[in-house]
């Protein structure tokens, strides 16, 4: 059957010139970023053939069939600790069969001696495997610390006080702890203000910049390619070389990869013009590209990326509309309602930038819908609208809260605030791009708000503001925080306490994530869990705020595009000619 455009809502081009914002923007939405300035400049400059020798490709396969061998040949002990360090280094997905098969393997062998389990072995060993089984899925009972616990379930201090190397593997596995592991909170606890003394106190002890990076980059919650010193941390053992080698391959191929993709969402933003209609909306098509970048590895899903970063740079525009161009509540109901009837006629009564918006939001969203059915036959666009519509009407709550100057209770502006972070969008269109585990049932859980989902939201949200807080005027109720609302709570309290809350809380999020991997009644697929752990992993970075942009974010993008395209850094442009 031949699909057409008009089938899926599509019409005919319609040209409308958006209006001049009626007030001045925030700092955020008029400040073209160092960020965008130095990458704009280097895009302009890329030569014409990205692609790599072919010489590079056959070396790069030559070693992935080396690292099976060593991986099949290893010894138990020698086998997880080569897991590790591939998953550390990011190139698991070369390994995924034999990676799964040697978990699965040692789970079975903890789960058949769990009343009788060896506590002959190194802590660091037990929690190694404690970490990589529940990394995977599998539910790794905690009774495999009862060696290093007392009668009344505390921490025996005095077992770990002699080697780092056991505190930093308690450490790790802590992180994967879900709600009620107390033991677990308190060995994170313990080794955690352990190890910061160890590093404060003894500047050159030998581990000290290993303790340093294990308590700013904790595995688990940190993406494998944006771990620095991940190389210098493998080890000795004869197997760590081909790993090396295979990992400044990888990254070239993937870097060059990314590189090529970088340019479709630029050549894409650029064609679509809203940065020219729309003045006063942020232009980082880039940074947007991170997000799934980040969140969906390896080359499968390459066209993966580049479809995600177009809803995505959309939430942000939406975000600025509400946010900056100054529209009345009015306006931003009926812009509000235009999304709900998803009909084109319905713009007639909007400013001109929303006209333009809505415009570009219908047509790439139709679009993304059309793919999918030719793709996967299942027409996505109810839902696809419908959280659209979520997202609308969270924006439009926040905007009626700040033009009153009343803020929300906390916990009323963490109810709507989850669903204005956006993810819920993001993630109902990447589970239909991903075309995986599309059931009915599946399909009517993306039209609510699924636990996994929820709980990223809220870690984001909460991330964001605990962040954006150190910038804010803590005086200026048109841009609420968790924060400012917690406070107007409770009377009294210091802000130092409520950043403790909310540090404590997003800690908290982070066990309830973890329990969604070990769900066992979760029957959404594991490559769309996964990618949520990645997005939760991708927020430290996009929201550790240094100056205009997340230095840590800047830095790992430098070396995607000067690596990807063998470029040497150039200096950024006089500021005043980068944005004339």
């Amino acid at each position: 059957m031949a699909i057409s455009y008009s089938s899926f809502g599509f019409s005919n081009q319609i040209s409308f010139s958006p209006n001049k914002p009626k007030h001045d923007c925030w700092s955020r939405c008029l400040s073209k970023t160092h960020f965008t300035m130095v990458f704009n400049q280097t895009i302009n400059n890329l030569p014409e053939n990205l692609n790599l020798k072919e010489s590079v490709k056959v070396r790069h396969g030559e070693v992935v069939e080396k690292v099976k061998r060593a991986l099949m040949m290893s010894s138990a002990e020698e086998c997880l600790s080569m897991v590790d360090s591939i998953q550390r280094l990011g190139i698991e997905h070369h390994f995924e069969d034999e990676i799964a098969a040697t978990l699965e393997n040692k789970y079975l062998q903890t789960h058949r001696r769990s009343n009788e389990y060896d506590h002959r072995q190194k802590l660091s060993r037990v929690a190694l495997e404690f970490r990589l089984l529940r990394q995977q899925g599998y539910y790794a009972h905690t009774d495999v610390f009862d060696e290093y616990h007392n009668t009344k379930g505390e921490l025996k201090h005095t077992l770990l006080y002699e080697d780092i190397d056991e505190l930093i593997a308690l450490f790790e596995a802590s992180q994967l702890r879900i709600p009620g592991e107390y033991f677990l909170d308190e060995a994170e606890d313990f080794s955690r203000q352990y190890l910061w003394s160890i590093a404060s106190r003894f500047h050159d002890h030998p581990q000290a910049k290993s303790i340093q990076h294990t308590l700013r980059f904790p595995i688990h919650r940190t993406l494998p390619r944006f771990i620095p010193q991940t190389l210098q941390l493998l080890g000795n053992a004869p197997w760590t070389t081909s790993l090396q080698q295979l990992s400044q391959i990888d990254t070239q191929l993937v870097n060059s990869l990314h590189l090529k993709e970088i340019l479709q969402v630029s050549k894409w933003w650029k064609d679509l013009g809203l940065a020219k209609e729309l003045k006063f909306v942020r232009d980082e098509p880039i940074k947007w590209y991170m997000w799934p970048m980040a969140c969906l590895s390896g080359p499968r899903f390459s066209q993966e990326r580049v479809d995600l970063t177009k809803p995505l740079s959309l939430i942000y525009i939406v975000d600025d509309i509400f946010d900056c161009y100054g529209g009345s509540i009015h306006e931003l109901t009926l812009f509000t309602h235009a999304v709900e009837r998803w009909d084109l006629a319905a713009m007639e009564e909007l400013p001109n930038c929303m006209k333009v918006c809505f415009k570009t939001l219908y047509e790439v969203t139709n679009e993304f819908a059309l793919k999918t059915y030719v793709k996967h036959g299942l027409n996505p666009i109810s839902t696809l609208v419908k959280s659209w519509v979520k997202l609308f009407n969270a924006f439009l709550e926040e905007a009626k809260w700040f033009a009153s100057g009343n803020l929300p209770s906390a916990e009323e502006y963490l109810k709507i605030g989850r669903v204005s972070t956006g993810v819920h969008v993001i993630l109902v269109h990447a589970f239909f791009s991903m075309g995986q585990g599309l059931t009915n049932r599946n399909v009517t859980l993306m039209n609510e708000f699924p636990t996994i989902i929820s709980t990223l939201s809220t870690i984001l949200r909460l991330c964001d503001d605990l962040e954006g807080d150190k910038e804010s005027n803590k005086d200026d109720t048109r841009d609420g925080s968790y924060i400012k609302c917690y406070i107007k709570d409770h009377s009294g309290i210091s802000i130092e306490e409520t950043r403790k809350h909310v540090s404590n809380r997003i800690s908290e999020e982070w066990k309830r994530l973890n329990q969604e991997l070990l769900a066992p009644e979760n029957q959404l697929p594991s490559s769309f869990v996964r990618m949520c752990f990645n997005g939760a992993r991708m927020v430290p970075l996009m929201y550790s705020y240094d100056g205009d942009s997340p230095s840590k974010l800047e830095e790992h993008v430098k070396s995607l595009i000067y690596n990807g395209a063998n470029l040497q850094p150039t200096p950024p442009q006089d500021h005043a000619t980068v944005v004339a």
